[in-house]
């Protein structure tokens, strides 16, 4: 796996990205984006962030940590590419970026590439405000490089049965 890599579907498919994390609410954004990528014969992309390790002054401490942080990554993504499979019979892509914040991610992949049609977020399960993610882009926006991509925002304590309503 590269860091923009993974089987990749026709580029004619309507592309949804979410953003894979252990928030709660991920699993919402996750099951949401493959039920609209079933029904619309799209496909799901994750996007894992690794931040940069902090250890300037040992590289080979700093380079254990990105490796170890690399393999949890990929483990992590492989571990919901059965369920994106389940749910829509194809395999996601995976994009793993080094950033210094999701944000900053989300600009570089979406601006790399234009067959990202749709970003989906889910909102945070704790009860304080939509989450970080969704106010830094209501409030600022991305800036993906002139591109207009549009956000859905996904209740992140829908449940299953209210997901395959809506989707």
């Amino acid at each position: 796996m590269t860091d923009a890599a993974s089987p990749a579907a026709p580029a004619s498919r309507r592309k949804f990205l979410v953003v894979a994390d252990d928030s709660p609410e991920f699993s919402a954004a996750l099951k949401y984006a493959c039920r609209r990528a079933r029904s619309t014969g799209g496909h799901v992309a994750m996007l894992k962030v690794i931040s940069p390790a902090e250890f300037e002054h040992w590289s080979g401490v700093r380079e254990e940590i990105e490796r170890q942080e690399r393999e949890e990554a990929e483990a992590l993504l492989q571990s919901l590419a059965a369920q994106v499979v389940a749910e829509t019979g194809l395999p996601p892509e995976f994009i793993i970026k080094h950033a210094d914040s999701v944000r900053a991610a989300l600009k570089q992949v979406v601006a790399a590439d234009p067959t990202i049609k749709i970003l989906i977020l889910a909102t945070s399960t704790a009860g304080r405000g939509p989450g970080p993610l969704i106010s830094a882009i209501a409030k600022e926006g991305v800036g993906f490089s002139g591109r207009k991509l549009p956000v859905t925002v996904v209740p992140g304590d829908l449940t299953d049965d209210e997901i395959e309503e809506l989707a």
